[in-house]
């Protein structure tokens, strides 16, 4: 089956590093399930807010100078991460055919972040 980006991500990925754009379209055009950008850029504000519900360690995200986004399988099911690694290997796969240095949240050690992709610049 053949997914295509909705608005909603297509909205998400405004000022998002072109190279991770490109990542991100490659990728639904491949990928074995559906998926949905939830987030892009992000303000220092939206950052802080993250900061303090614990979803996020750091203040110094990628997502703030947009070189980072959150992509979930659609539906999601936070519990299933067989579906975070399927949209894994099309983001991976993606990154590879594009010769695009990419960073996976999942494959984090100390704070695994399944929704997170960021470019390496």
């Amino acid at each position: 089956m053949k997914y295509a980006l909705g608005n909603r991500s297509k909205s998400n990925l405004i000022g998002v590093n072109a190279d991770l754009v490109s990542v991100v379209n490659r990728a639904i055009e491949i990928t074995e399930i559906d998926f949905t950008v939830i987030e892009g850029l992000r303000t220092k504000e939206r950052q802080s807010q993250l900061f303090k519900e614990g979803k996020t360690r750091t203040m110094n995200s990628r997502h703030i100078i947009g070189q980072a986004v959150d992509v979930i399988p659609y539906p999601v099911d936070w519990n299933d991460t067989s579906r975070f690694r399927l949209v894994a290997k099309a983001m991976k796969q993606a990154a590879k055919e594009l010769d695009i240095k990419l960073t996976w949240g999942g494959d984090w050690k100390s704070f695994v972040d399944m929704p997170h992709y960021q470019i390496e610049v």
